[in-house]
């Protein structure tokens, strides 16, 4: 059995990078897609009173449970479903609902640190980032936040002028030399796009 083609899907937030999974979602067919999403691998916190998860730097590589999404990816890779799980952002840990996540023909991995573990970029045979204007990327993330998540404007503001900008400018930003390919303009850059689905239909048709 040939291994799945792994892609991994880097970007700062609200870059568009959900858009770009889409797209690859749309070339290869929803059933031959597994998508790893990096945001429901930030580390438990239910140990962790209330109060203190409002503190917590989500925007730093030491959120995230890094053991469990290597994990999670081998198994995909070796045909083993996962057990992913899921983040309540309402609450600030981990929810107690999973999502069974199926092996494919092709692995994605979103998230904004989606290049920055040596351990993943080894098993990636394609690797994107998905570059926007802070500004773009800003509001994009305020729409989101504030509709979805139940944020306050000022909380998200806050949260970007002390956490998100630093650092993205310290650790997102700096992934974009790996990257294989690079997006500009973000996820409405429909020519970029058109050429990474001719690029992953001509590695997955053979």
């Amino acid at each position: 059995m040939s291994l799945p083609f792994v892609i991994g899907v880097a970007g700062g937030s609200g870059s568009g990078k959900t858009t770009v999974t889409r797209r690859v979602i749309e070339t290869v067919g929803r059933g031959g897609v597994a998508v790893l999403n990096q945001d429901n691998y930030y580390r438990d916190q239910s140990d962790i009173p209330f109060e203190k998860r409002l503190h917590t730097n989500y925007d730093h590589p030491a959120a995230f449970d890094w053991a469990l999404l290597r994990g999670h990816l081998g198994a995909l890779i070796a045909g083993v479903p996962i057990e992913m799980p899921e983040y309540d952002f309402t609450q600030h840990t981990r929810s107690a609902q999973t999502t069974r996540v199926l092996p494919g023909g092709v692995v994605v991995l979103e998230g904004f640190f989606a290049l920055y573990d040596e351990v993943l970029r080894d098993q990636m045979a394609l690797k994107v980032f998905v570059d926007a204007d802070a500004d773009v990327r800003f509001i994009r993330r305020l729409q989101r936040d504030t509709q979805e998540r139940g944020r306050t404007l000022e909380s998200v503001v806050e949260q970007y002028l002390h956490f998100v900008r630093p650092m993205h400018l310290s650790f997102v930003e700096p992934t974009k030399r790996y990257a294989d390919v690079i997006i500009p303009h973000g996820g409405l850059n429909e020519p970029a796009l058109d050429m990474l689905a001719a690029r992953i239909r001509q590695t997955v048709d053979g």
